[in-house]
């Protein structure tokens, strides 16, 4: 079976699993609420980066995105779809890659509508609190927070991977969002910038005095979206199905 085949089979999965498009669905809902209630109450705050408050939405979004990630994979080795799967593709690398763009184009055209919905949300809650945002820096923050959240919904993918197991990777990747970012990455200074969700979150700021700029920031953040995949695809290469 040829690329454009097996890519068309894994869209259909993506399609057909319910989880999947309610995670999608998930992300939407999630990120474009939590901005709106940031709006609101930030409009009021001079001293809040209105860009980051209209987007803030995406830190809980995100959790949808690497779900969705993970469960498409993780699918996979349910009762023996794998071995299913490959029977239509034996080429392993081939089918690897039909997976990775099934899940990347979705999450990346949904990552782009929820980004510019929450900002258009969070932006009348805000009102003249984020006059000052430029044309420039609001379509940076919409199409870096679609970025995003694809890259991080592939990060999850590579993991699944790894690690066969869409539990395993949930239960390694929430809490290390969730506390390492929040906790020990407020107290681990300059290092905390070259974390995979922190430095990709460096587009969804107006400004930023970190090491890290707003494209350099996503550019770590694919780099570790890279090895994850890469390490992925090997999983998939040499191991039994």
């Amino acid at each position: 079976m040829g690329f454009a085949p097996a890519l068309h089979s894994e869209w259909l999965k993506i399609r057909t699993l319910r989880s999947l498009p309610g995670a999608l669905l998930a992300l939407f809902a999630a990120t474009t609420a939590f901005s709106a209630l940031a709006g609101t109450d930030g409009s009021s705050d001079p001293e809040s980066d209105p860009l980051f408050t209209a987007l803030s939405g995406v830190l809980p979004g995100q959790i949808a995105a690497i779900s969705f990630g993970a469960m498409a994979v993780s699918s996979e080795y349910h009762g023996g779809a794998l071995r299913l799967t490959l029977a239509a593709v034996p080429r392993r690398g081939r089918w690897f890659a039909a997976k990775v763009t099934a899940i990347a184009v979705p999450a990346l055209l949904v990552g782009l509508v929820t980004a510019g919905t929450a900002y258009v949300v969070a932006r009348a809650g805000l009102g003249s609190a984020a006059d000052g945002v430029t044309t420039g820096e609001q379509v940076r923050g919409v199409l870096g927070c679609g970025i995003y959240l694809m890259l991080m919904a592939l990060f999850a993918a590579g993991l699944t991977a790894v690690l066969r197991s869409g539990v395993a990777t949930l239960s390694l990747l929430i809490p290390f969002i969730l506390v390492v970012s929040f906790v020990i990455g407020d107290a681990a200074g300059t290092v905390a910038d070259f974390l995979p969700d922190k430095a990709g979150q460096i587009v969804l700021h107006e400004t930023y005095d970190g090491t890290l700029g707003p494209w350099s920031g996503l550019a770590v953040t694919a780099l570790w979206t890279a090895a994850a995949l890469l390490a992925g695809a090997w999983s998939v290469r040499r191991r039994d199905a």
